[in-house]
């Protein structure tokens, strides 16, 4: 692939994102979310959130190949008994690194 394309390509990458992300600005503007909105987009981050675990949870460690790991699999039940607690995303993605990074550590 030559430099023009490569570069084409991430130009034309950048003003589609540069596009989405104007559309909510140049739409709404100023005034407020309708409620329907503002109720499904509360569900985006838990639902990013589980797209990026699942997959790592269920695939288990890369050289111990397919199957359950003992540390992810703490580590996500840490953070889902966090995140039904608290409903912070935050403190849910904390405690689960924490979790996981130190069963790892330990092992």
């Amino acid at each position: 692939m030559s430099d023009i394309a490569i570069w084409g390509m991430i130009a034309a990458l950048g003003a589609a994102t540069f596009a989405t992300r104007l559309s909510f600005l140049a739409l709404l503007g100023e005034g407020e979310l309708p409620l329907w909105l503002r109720r499904i987009l509360h569900y985006v981050p838990p639902a990013i959130l589980a797209a990026i675990i699942a997959p790592q949870l269920l695939a288990g460690a890369p050289a111990q190949g397919t199957g359950f790991d003992g540390p992810r699999c703490a580590a996500a039940l840490a953070g889902f008994a966090v995140a039904y607690y608290t409903r912070s995303t935050f403190a849910t993605i904390a405690l689960g690194m924490g979790v996981l990074w130190g069963l790892t550590f330990f092992q």
